[in-house]
C-alpha cells in the first residue's frame, strides 16, 4: 500500500538527536534557538518562537494579541478542528465564513459581512499548502482594526505573490510528524512584532523571563532540544522536500485524466507546497477511496465534516451557513504526494485514479 504520508528521517536527524542526548541538555536550549532563527529567516521576520504544537502556537498567538472572552475571530469552517478550538480555548468565539471552491480557503468577499463590534481578529488557513488571499485579508484587517493570525500549519515554505507565509502577520506553523517538515511534535510562531514576540516567550514559559519570577499567567509550552534538533535538520531539507512534492503534484496533474476527478487548482502568484494533493470526486467519494485502496493506493479525507458540523460544535449550539464548505467536504479525497514517493508509485497512483469506476452524481435510473 502506498501510504498517504511518510516522514523522511535519516542519519542526519539521528546524529542531531544523539548529540543532544549525549550533551545531557534535553530541555529548551541552543537547538531551540537555532530552529527559531532558521524559521525567522525562512519567513523573513525578526522572531521565531518555538512551542509544543501547532495548536498551542495558535492558542498563544491569540493570547498574545489579547483575544479572550466575548471576542470574535473570523475563520474558515473547512480546516482541522484545532483552528477553531484554539479560539474557543481563549474564551473567544469562532465565526465561520464560507470558502472558495477552487482553493478551499476563506472567501474574502464574505469576510466584512461577518464583522461585528466584537470582532478582534481574522484567522485565515493556508489549507493543504495553498496560501490564502493575504493581500485582501490584510486590507480588510487594517480597514477594520483587526489582528491577523495566519494558520500556516500546512504551509511551511509556501509563498503568496513572492512573500512567504509567516511574513504577513503573526503566523503559526505545525511540526507534527506528517507535516512537510517535522520535529516529531512541535509548533512555531513567527512575527515581526517585538512586543508580540516578548509576550509569546512569557506565555510559553509560565509567564517568566527570570527563573521563579512570574509576571503573568503563563503555560508550559516549551519545545525540547530533542524535538528542535530533528526540526533544525528537517528545516535544512525543506527546499528539497518541497521541490519533490511539487514535482510529484505536477506529474499527477499531467497523468490524471478522469473526467469525474477535479485536480487541485493553483491560483496565479501562488507557490503551493502541496502538503496534500487533494482532488474532488464528482460521485461516490467513499467508493472511489475503496477502489484506490484495492489498487494499493492509500488515501485520506481532510476533512469529512466542516468544523461547525462537528458534534462538539453542534453541542455548543454552532450553526453556520457555509454551503460551499459543506459540499466540498463530501467530495474531497487526498492522494499521496509526499517526497518519499518513487516515480513508479506516482504512475501507479495516476493509473489507479484513471481506472476508477465512479457512479455519476444524481444519476437517473433508466
Amino acid at each position: 500500500m502506498i501510504p498517504i504520508s511518510r516522514p523522511l528521517l535519516g542519519p542526519e536527524e539521528e546524529a542531531a538527536v544523539l548529540a543532544v542526548l549525549r550533551s545531557g541538555k534535553l530541555a529548551q536550549g541552543e537547538e531551540v534557538e537555532q530552529l527559531e532563527q532558521g524559521f525567522a529567516e525562512l519567513c523573513g521576520v525578526r522572531h521565531g518562537v518555538a512551542v509544543t504544537s501547532g495548536t498551542t502556537a495558535l492558542f498563544l498567538a491569540l493570547l498574545a494579541h489579547e483575544i479572550g472572552p466575548d471576542d470574535e475571530v473570523i475563520t474558515t469552517p473547512f480546516s482541522f478542528v484545532a483552528t477553531a478550538n484554539s479560539i474557543l480555548m481563549t474564551g473567544a468565539r469562532p465565526v465561520f465564513v464560507d470558502i472558495d471552491e477552487d482553493c478551499f480557503n476563506l472567501n474574502v468577499r464574505q469576510i466584512e459581512a461577518a464583522i461585528t463590534p466584537r470582532t478582534r481578529a481574522i484567522m485565515p488557513v493556508h489549507l493543504y499548502g495553498h496560501p490564502a488571499e493575504m493581500d485582501a485579508i490584510m486590507v480588510i484587517a487594517r480597514r477594520n482594526g483587526l489582528a491577523v493570525i495566519e494558520d500556516a500549519a500546512q504551509a511551511v515554505g509556501a509563498r503568496y505573490r513572492g512573500r512567504p507565509t509567516g511574513n504577513f502577520s503573526t503566523a503559526c506553523f505545525s511540526l507534527y510528524a506528517t507535516k512537510n517538515i517535522t520535529s516529531g511534535e512541535g509548533g512555531m510562531i513567527t512575527t515581526d512584532d517585538d512586543a508580540i514576540a516578548e509576550k509569546l516567550r512569557l506565555l510559553r514559559n509560565h509567564g517568566s523571563r527570570v527563573r521563579y519570577y512570574h509576571e503573568c499567567l503563563g503555560y508550559n509550552c516549551r519545545m525540547t532540544d530533542l524535538h528542535a534538533a530533528i526540526g533544525r535538520v528537517q528545516l535544512g531539507k525543506c527546499e528539497a522536500f518541497t521541490a519533490q512534492r511539487i514535482a510529484n503534484a505536477q506529474l499527477l496533474n499531467q497523468m490524471i485524466t478522469h473526467p469525474q476527478v477535479i485536480k487541485p487548482q493553483v491560483r496565479p502568484g501562488i507557490h503551493h507546497v502541496f502538503h496534500q494533493y487533494t482532488v474532488r470526486i464528482l460521485g461516490d467519494r467513499d467508493a472511489a477511496a475503496q477502489q484506490l485502496a484495492a489498487a494499493g493506493v492509500g488515501t485520506a479525507i481532510f476533512y469529512p465534516l466542516t468544523i461547525p458540523n462537528q458534534p462538539v460544535y453542534r453541542e455548543l449550539g454552532y450553526q453556520a451557513t457555509t454551503p460551499v464548505a459543506d459540499r466540498i467536504s463530501g467530495e474531497i479525497l487526498a492522494l499521496p504526494v509526499h517526497p518519499g514517493l518513487t516515480s513508479d508509485e506516482v504512475h501507479q497512483i495516476a493509473r489507479a485514479v484513471n481506472a476508477l469506476q465512479i457512479e455519476a452524481p444524481f444519476a437517473q435510473a433508466v
